[in-house]
């Protein structure tokens, strides 16, 4: 008997990977829509109509909206986790980590557009979604507070190496930069404001210091 089986059909093997492959563009086109129209934009027909697919073959693979919404933001936080901290993540831990990250971030908010092509999905999500309940408001905060918590990481060993001052409270410059980012996504976003990286990172130099110089060496 071959791969295929008796009936000379496609391999059980060759079908998964096939299901996943369509799983896959399902959320990749579902977090381009959702950062353009918002999360309740998406729709199974919608979704049907862009893909070539029928509506039973979506639904196939996510059987309703909030599922739907859900697959797309774990998409959406792979992809920053992918574009925004992978890169940086064996950089020295504290003010060189956190410079680069912030840079990263600044980057993934101003050029990336095949992915979000309508900005940061996670805050648009945050302003539809901050009033509701449910699964897909805390999903969006739980993602939002992961990201927090890696500013906080860096912001805390900033400060107990002394690169930053003994005085400086974490938790209060992580709040502050976070701001700074949504900022920065909304003057890109509602102002196509050119200027603004630029004004992020003299915020950033503010608030955190000069850059330090490239090329610093991995932790150990």
């Amino acid at each position: 008997m071959g791969e295929a089986g008796y009936d000379g059909g496609m391999s059980p093997r060759k079908s998964a990977a096939e299901a996943r492959r369509t799983r896959e563009r399902i959320i990749e086109r579902s977090v381009a829509i959702g950062s353009v129209e918002g999360l309740e934009g998406l729709t199974i027909g919608r979704l049907a109509t862009d893909l070539g697919m029928s509506k039973a073959g979506v639904l196939g693979h996510f059987g309703t909206k909030q599922a739907l919404q859900l697959a797309a933001l774990h998409g959406a936080s792979g992809l920053f986790t992918r574009l925004v901290w992978e890169p940086v993540a064996d950089l020295q831990p504290g003010l060189v980590r956190l410079r680069a990250f912030c840079e990263a971030w600044i980057r993934y908010l101003e050029q990336e557009r095949t992915a979000f092509p309508g900005g940061c999905l996670f805050t648009a999500a945050s302003v539809e979604f901050d009033t509701r309940g449910g699964p897909v408001h805390d999903t969006v905060a739980r993602f939002m507070l992961r990201g927090r918590r890696l500013l906080v990481n860096d912001l805390r060993i900033a400060v107990e190496v002394g690169e930053l001052g003994r005085g400086e409270d974490p938790e209060q410059l992580a709040f502050e930069l976070h701001g700074l980012y949504m900022g920065l996504n909304q003057e890109l976003q509602l102002f196509a404001d050119a200027t603004a990286p630029a004004r992020t990172r003299r915020a950033l130099d503010r608030m955190l210091g000069a850059a330090p110089p490239a090329g610093t060496a991995p932790r150990n």
